[in-house]
């Protein structure tokens, strides 16, 4: 069978059977307001510790993006990655090496231990670019994410992300014979509930598109920028939380095996609120057509504060697994359970 194989110091397999696959976003400086300040003052050392409490906190793979004005951002790259490498305890798993300059991309390619995935490449530029840094990804043996995006923009509903997701692996697969397995695709995650109606169907438009690319595009995988969905809940942790565990609870049954996802922004499953959970599921799955008002009516009532997980609920995730979740028909039944200690632990 072929999988999707990446590595650092440590092999990592992904295969049907595998858990959901978590990306560590603190050391992209877009994620992180510390990991930004950090590197702008040139404190690469304490910039490390971050990465490190990304590994110790359950990250599968280390996401590295330094896409600011303000910072170089090839020279960045490089010293950081050669700094990680020389860390046993973080360069044990893979990194992606993230930015949307190929000059960045190349060079993290150039220093990278292990085989790496690079975020990302897309039909925006046209089939000619397109082609050529795919070939070269392929020469480094590094895995891609392929973002929905072509010469005419972003795919933004159902028909346009199969449309530009199928003819990227065509072209691939079949001409730059690029291995399927190493083809990571991400759909874009948008905002719901932002009161345009234009946006209520962005998350079950993704959902339902991850279904047909797990279902015809033969070993890709489908990856994404979970926090997005919740966006338009910016200062209230508690609704947001309960909206990325209730959209990874039905895009990883769609087939759904990579995403960045802070631990520290989800809710235990069956823990939400009875209310807010069929409230979000109105929102996330699109039920009706007062969902993002009685979700903002919700929201308002219920201001929340800025909480730390335990380190028992932020480890949990990484137990997701899509076979689990053909056994939950009810909404409110729990992701998964293993044993913590004494305790059982559900997401």
């Amino acid at each position: 069978m072929k999988y999707l194989r990446l590595s650092g110091l440590e092999p990592l397999i992904i295969t049907p059977e595998s858990n959901f696959i978590n990306v560590g976003e603190r050391t992209n400086v877009a994620g992180s307001k510390k990991f930004l300040r950090l590197i702008k003052e040139e404190k690469f050392s304490e910039a490390l510790d971050i990465a490190r409490d990304q590994v110790d906190g359950g990250a599968q793979i280390l996401d590295v993006n330094f896409d600011d004005g303000l910072i170089d951002g090839k020279a960045s790259m490089i010293k950081f990655l050669n700094l990680i490498g020389s860390e046993p305890d973080i360069s044990k798993i893979p990194i992606m090496v993230d930015s949307s300059k190929w000059e960045i991309l190349e060079a993290g390619l150039q220093v990278v231990q292990g085989k790496c995935v690079v975020n990302s490449i897309s039909l925006k530029e046209g089939k000619e670019e397109f082609v050529k840094h795919a070939k070269a990804i392929k020469r480094y043996g590094a895995a891609v994410i392929v973002m929905a995006f072509d010469e005419v923009g972003q795919a933004d509903n159902y028909e346009r992300r199969l449309e530009i997701t199928k003819r990227s692996y065509d072209i691939l697969v079949n001409e730059v014979k690029f291995p399927a397995e190493d083809i990571i695709f991400d759909l874009n995650i948008f905002p719901v509930a932002t009161g345009m109606e234009e946006h209520r169907r962005n998350a079950i438009d993704f959902i339902e598109a991850t279904r047909w690319v797990r279902q015809n595009l033969p070993y890709a995988s489908v990856s994404g920028g979970v926090s997005n969905v919740s966006f338009s809940f910016r200062g209230n942790d508690t609704v947001r939380e309960a909206m990325h565990s209730v959209f990874l609870y039905h895009a990883i049954q769609a087939g759904m095996n990579i995403g960045i996802v802070n631990p520290a922004m989800l809710e235990v499953y069956d823990e939400i609120n009875k209310e807010l959970l069929e409230l979000v599921e109105d929102v996330i799955l699109d039920k009706r057509d007062d969902a993002t008002e009685r979700l903002l009516d919700y929201s308002e009532r219920n201001k929340s504060v800025k909480k730390r997980k335990s380190r028992r609920i932020r480890m949990a995730y990484s137990s997701f697994t899509r076979e689990n979740y053909a056994f939950f028909g009810e909404r409110n039944r729990p992701f998964y359970r293993r044993r913590c200690g004494r305790s059982k632990v559900a997401i």
